[in-house]
């Protein structure tokens, strides 16, 4: 067994489902699948338990302060403290190419705000040399912006928080005020999912920054994987998606700190608006594609 503490948020399904049960088979000694909805998360835990795998389950609402305090209590009175921090929970889009203020809205919440009170209170419980993992995603990449001011101003060396609230902030208010232009991204939908995302990468620079204690903070993009958010479409099965996340919480060097990961545990340069990263087969794209417009 592994003695170390593993918690992996919106874990009850797809790619947070995948990750609990490769740890649960790596040994990892203690593994929490949280989930905000508790039936849902019950059942995935008797899923894992019929296969021999004995993750615990907690109720985790990562929009809500109040949920994250009461986990907060529990982990602080249950254990010494975390070792591996799986930020996986996410939302997407409602829509495929239209963007409306309340989706967006929650679509960054979900996804980038909640990593910000995540960090306020289970973050001063990671041991030392504790490991974090940020669920981002290839629409993550800077190269997905094509505003010139956001993108040098999103890579700067001394990139601060309050530059990514900033740029949501730009965003939101853009949808807002009807200023929104398709012009300042590269793809022609999921524009609020890509905020978001990037927001999560960018931010992951910043926390690694400023973590210290040899902890180890990195994001990752796992892949176009088949789960609900695809509508089943994709490359990757949820246990080949889980294989990168595992192996920055479990194997991965010290020195891979403050990095984009790809998901064949690739370090990519996040900052580089030249690359081309197309790995999906126009067939694929094509049937996703069809799925949610």
């Amino acid at each position: 067994m592994i003695d170390k503490v593993a918690v992996v948020t919106g874990a009850n399904q797809g790619i947070g489902f995948g990750i609990i049960k490769l740890l649960c088979k790596r040994g990892v000694q203690t593994v929490y699948l949280t989930a905000r909805d508790e039936k849902r998360g019950t059942e995935a835990v008797k899923t894992l338990n019929s296969k021999g795998l004995f993750p615990v389950f907690h109720q985790l609402d990562i929009t809500n302060e109040e949920s994250i305090k009461k986990f907060e209590y529990f982990i602080k009175n249950r254990h010494r403290g975390i070792d591996i921090l799986v930020n996986n929970a996410a939302v997407a889009c409602k829509t495929f190419s239209e963007v409306t203020y309340d989706d967006a809205k929650n679509v960054i919440n979900v996804n980038f705000n909640s990593i910000l009170t995540m960090e306020k209170y289970i973050y001063p419980l990671l041991n030392d040399n504790a490991r974090v993992i940020n669920i981002s995603s290839d629409s993550g990449h800077l190269s997905k912006l094509k505003n010139k001011y956001w993108i040098e101003r999103l890579s700067r060396e001394d990139l601060q928080l309050n530059d990514i609230n900033d740029f949501t902030s730009w965003f939101l208010d853009s949808i807002k005020n009807n200023t929104f232009k398709k012009e300042d991204f590269t793809w022609n939908f999921l524009y609020s999912y890509v905020v978001a995302k990037i927001a999560v990468s960018a931010y992951t620079r910043v926390q690694q920054r400023n973590i210290g204690r040899g902890i180890c903070v990195n994001s990752l993009h796992p892949g176009f994987v088949k789960t609900s958010m695809t509508k089943g479409t994709g490359l990757l099965t949820i246990e080949e998606a889980a294989e990168a996340p595992v192996y920055l919480a479990l194997d991965a060097d010290t020195s891979i700190r403050g990095k984009y990961i790809w998901y064949d545990k690739a370090e990519v340069d996040w900052a580089d608006t030249s690359l081309v990263l197309n790995y999906v087969d126009e067939h694929t794209m094509k049937e996703f594609l069809q799925k949610i417009s």
